[in-house]
């Protein structure tokens, strides 16, 4: 997705924008409400996280503007302010969630997919070769057959699909599964190990290939080292 943040912490923005490109987003960013509001209007993004205070014109104020504008890029605003008035203040002017500081990275990737799966009308489904993830139900199949896996091994085999073909750092992943704090042992080759069990030991093509000394890849041929 290409995604436009509008924040004014530099720390913050920062953050957002690391772990967002890291699974794969585009993203712009705006620093002030007038800034946020001209690439909002001017842009073409899939969704905007908007700060509610910012320099020039607070978030409400672009959110409205915005709205008013005709467009209709969904939005989810970010407040360290949580009270019911705020929030509904917000949606009440077009904003599509809302989410308050201070927040986990993940849980605002969560939160712009499931706005983008209702913007879109609903399902949303991943597929690399025979392999598919329905998002809105978690089923993962291949080749018909159902595949059940655990959350953590769900949430590597998501971000693999997304990047795919392409190829996903360790320590991409390693973040996006435990941020800054990633355990001593190598749990990441475990749940990989247990991954590659399920969605490939009992086909005969694999479609989880390691890229030694730089991660991992799925895809139907193994291109990328």
């Amino acid at each position: 997705m290409r995604l436009l943040i509008i924040e004014d912490h530099p720390d913050i923005i920062a953050n957002i924008v690391d772990y967002l490109e890291a699974a794969g987003h585009t993203v712009d960013c705006a620093y002030n409400g007038p800034g946020g509001l001209h690439l909002a209007l001017t842009g073409q993004h899939d969704l905007i996280v908007l700060d509610v205070m910012l320099p020039g014109m607070d978030g409400f104020q672009v959110c409205r503007n915005l709205r008013e504008s005709g467009k209709q890029t969904p939005v989810i605003m970010l407040t360290a302010r949580d009270t019911l008035d705020d929030r509904l203040h917000g949606l009440r002017l077009g904003a599509d969630d809302y989410l308050v500081k201070p927040f986990a990275l993940a849980e605002l990737e969560a939160r712009i997919e499931a706005v983008q799966r209702r913007a879109r009308g609903g399902g949303q489904r991943l597929q690399v070769a025979d392999l598919t993830l329905d998002l809105d139900t978690l089923r993962v199949t291949r080749d018909g057959q159902t595949i059940r896996l655990n959350p953590a091994c769900l949430k590597l085999l998501e971000i693999l699909m997304r990047k795919s073909p392409g190829v996903v750092r360790r320590e991409v992943l390693e973040t996006a599964m435990w941020g800054d704090d990633p355990p001593a042992s190598d749990s990441l080759r475990s749940h990989l190990h247990l991954l590659r069990q399920a969605v490939d030991r009992p086909f005969p093509q694999p479609l989880l290939h390691t890229v030694h000394g730089v991660g991992y890849r799925l895809a139907a041929e193994d291109s990328g080292g």
